[in-house]
Order: structure tokens, then sequence, then C-alpha cells
């Protein structure tokens, strides 16, 4: 866990970012802080979804959304699987959100602009969802594009399918790419993979998550850790990477 006061940390043995050119973000939780309440809300109609699919009170409804959760990685996978659900469908119903709780984070969107290279959204939301959020922190120009969990084939981050699916349609090679995700699990085959990981874990633990999807666990597949996103670019990222080339 990071130690109090700790806003980042590294391993001695951490994969470094002076040869990265391909900067590869998760969205949820990832670039907007907790008290954006985003995810609250996206979990809240995923429960409602499930209540109305099985004719189920909000208590039922979410002791079986947190099953699903579990055995199959997303509710969505589970209800593809066993109920031929629409995917469509139920992302257009999950992510219809009100997004006046995101407000726009200069401070992160100055960090992005300034790494040199590629930016990219892998998220195993919606592109709709992904783009909505990111315009909302503006910092959605400053990506190339989004490989959301339709471009996944609905198959959910952490399968080693998705992210080589991912690396494939970008051309992005691992061994020269860093990836900032939420999710320890999430980082496990991107770090086998030859990419730099990044675990982005919120300042105070937040009630409406797991604790397995917070903890700051330092293990071989994590490089670093923070819980100040744009402060880590700032300062852990953008003094350590060559500029890009000035037009002659």
């Amino acid at each position: 866990m990071l130690l109090p006061g700790e806003s980042h940390f590294t391993t001695p043995d951490a994969r470094g970012f002076s040869e990265v050119d391909t900067w590869v973000f998760d969205l949820d939780n990832t670039l907007y802080p907790s008290d954006a309440r985003v995810w609250p809300q996206v979990d809240e109609r995923i429960t409602l979804y499930v209540m109305r699919l099985y004719g189920l009170d909000a208590i039922s409804a979410r002791a079986l959304q947190k099953h699903f959760y579990h055995h199959y990685g997303t509710t969505l996978k589970a209800l593809m699987v066993e109920e031929a659900v629409d995917p469509h469908d139920f992302l257009d119903f999950a992510h219809d959100i009100d997004h006046s709780t995101i407000k726009l984070d200069e401070s992160l969107g100055t960090a992005i602009e300034h790494l040199p290279g590629r930016k990219l959204i892998l998220t195993n939301g919606s592109r709709r969802h992904a783009e909505r959020v990111a315009d909302k922190l503006g910092i959605l120009s400053h990506f190339e594009d989004v490989f959301d969990i339709a471009a996944a084939d609905f198959v959910p981050k952490p399968d080693r399918g998705t992210y080589e699916r991912f690396l494939l349609r970008h051309g992005v090679d691992p061994r020269r790419s860093a990836l900032f995700e939420d999710i320890a699990r999430n980082l496990v085959v991107p770090h086998d993979l030859g990419m730099a990981t990044v675990l982005v874990v919120p300042q105070t633990p937040d009630p409406f998550r797991e604790r397995f999807e917070q903890e700051a666990v330092k293990e071989p597949h994590i490089d670093h850790i923070t819980s100040d996103l744009a402060a880590f670019l700032e300062r852990c990222v953008l003094p350590v990477v060559p500029p890009e080339p000035s037009a002659p």
C-alpha cells in the first residue's frame, strides 16, 4: 500500500518511460477521480438493468450483479452468455448517466498533451461513454482513438486476447508503450507483453468500489503506483521522456 502522505511509488526494477512512444489509458476510475461520481452512476444503472431483466429487488439484483462480475469479469459478459442480451442495448442503458458531475481537468489535459507520441484509450466500456467522459474532462482531443469493449468483441480485460487485439489493431509495440490502469489484475498481461505499467489508485477509499479494485498492491507486474495521475505525469514521466522533434 502507499504510505501516508505518499502519492507515487516506483519499484526498484520498474520499466521506465524513456523509450515509450505510445501512451495507453484505461477510462473509468483512471482518468477521473472518484468524486466525479461517474462509476457509481454506471454501477447503479447496471443494477437497475439486472433488476428489470430478472424481476428482482435491488438487494437481490446487486448480489447477482456482483456474482456475475466475479465469475465473468463483467456483468455484460455474463448477460450475453446466460441471457443473450444485446450488448449495445445494455451499454446504452448503463452509460445513460449525468455527466455534469465531471469537472474540466486542465492539469491532466496539459500533462497528456505534452506526452510525446500517440495516446489511446483502452476501456471495457463503450466508445460513446469514453468520448463523453473524456470530452467533459477536456482531454478528448489529445487521444488518437478509443478501443472499446465492442472493438474487443465484447471480451473484457484482463483477457490476454483483448490486449493482443488492441496492440494489433493499432500497431502498438508493447515494449515501447505504457498502460495506466486502476485495477491491479488488469496489468498482469500487459506487463508480460512488455508494457510499462502504472496502477492508478484513489487518494481516499471509494465506498462504491470493492477493496481489491482499489488496492495499491506492490507486485512484480506493477512498475509504478500513483494516486494523482496528473502529478505523476508531470513529475515522474515528462522529465524523463525526450520531447517530440520539432518540424524543420
